[in-house]
């Protein structure tokens, strides 16, 4: 039995377009899976390693393996004139909007090294974000049947903070969770979020009515992230 290895390796790589990011999880991603085929031959090799990275986007929409293409409510041209990119993505869920002022996170995770369960992977990751929100006094929840973390779910202003859509094969994760901080919310009118008609989007900065430092959010998100996990971050 190979030993867990409890370990993530975090990165901040700062603003990055969405393509090249796209590209470097890929390639984590492989690593991840070249190396758990190699333990079946020889578990002398040690485990696999874990990442999480942190990522500003300029502003892009990305589709999911379940999105509708009248989600998009903009023709390639108006994409263009408002140099918005535009992405098929192979994770999972619909149709969302990243960019400045929104934290994005992409844990890179062999879940042999803590529970093979996608849904509990998805708690966990709703659980960080709403012990992150709750820290700034927002009283954060999720909507059963739609994945992320809202605000007043169970009445007529419910509106979501935080989207969510992974990826996962041979229990290795990547995409992950985009928490709006400082996102300018008018870029959602360019979508239908998340294939949801008629629930608002908000951000943390719309909620406090003033900006919020991306970093500490961060260090929050890193904070709860090692304790709901159990990891250290390397």
């Amino acid at each position: 039995m190979t030993t867990q290895n409890k370990n993530v390796r975090f990165e901040d790589l700062g603003q990055r377009e969405y393509g090249p990011c796209w590209t470097y999880q890929e390639t984590l991603f492989d690593q991840i899976i070249t190396h758990k085929k190699k333990l079946r031959d020889d578990p002398t090799l040690g485990p696999t390693d874990n990442h999480l990275l942190f990522v500003e986007h300029p502003p892009v929409i990305t589709m999911g393996r379940s999105g509708q293409m009248e989600h998009l409510l903009i023709s390639d041209r108006q994409l263009r004139e408002k140099e918005v990119s535009f992405y098929k993505t192979n994770r999972g869920g619909d149709i969302t909007f990243h960019g400045p002022g929104q934290l994005v996170g992409y844990p890179l995770l062999n879940l042999d090294n803590f529970f093979t369960d996608i849904h509990q992977y998805l708690r966990f990751l709703e659980e960080v974000i709403i012990l992150t929100l709750a820290e700034y006094g927002l009283s954060a929840t999720r909507s059963n049947g739609e994945t992320g973390v809202w605000l007043d779910i169970d009445t007529p202003n419910a509106r979501k903070i935080c989207a969510m859509g992974v990826r996962a094969s041979r229990w290795v994760t990547m995409h992950g969770f985009a928490l709006n901080v400082n996102t300018d919310l008018s870029y959602f009118d360019l979508i239908v979020p998340c294939g949801i008609q008629g629930k608002r989007v908000t951000s943390l900065a719309q909620e406090l009515g003033h900006k919020v430092a991306l970093d500490e959010v961060k260090a929050k998100v890193k904070s709860h992230f090692e304790t709901v996990f159990e990891v250290t971050l390397i």
